[in-house]
């Protein structure tokens, strides 16, 4: 039986490091379970030594498929 084609979503998730860093995650994906997941296997390639994930928050959630979706990602304050 083919399985039925549903429509991909771009995710935007925040990971907590029981170092207390914060990392952002895009990624896209067709459900919320495999967003997690495609998360964690993203942050888990991110560094040579493995991260100590606290915790793993969906942030964002938009449809695919009309031009411009994105997000914007605070990283750092000057001054």
């Amino acid at each position: 039986m083919a399985e039925e084609q549903t429509e991909s979503y771009l995710y935007k998730l925040e990971a907590v490091l029981e170092e207390g860093q914060l990392l952002t995650v895009v990624v896209i994906a067709k459900t919320d379970e495999r967003a997690f997941s495609s998360a964690e296997n993203n942050l888990l390639r991110h560094t040579i030594a493995p991260l100590r994930i606290k915790e793993l928050s969906l942030v964002e959630k938009k449809p695919l498929g009309r031009q411009g979706v994105g997000y914007v990602v605070e990283t750092f304050k000057f001054g």
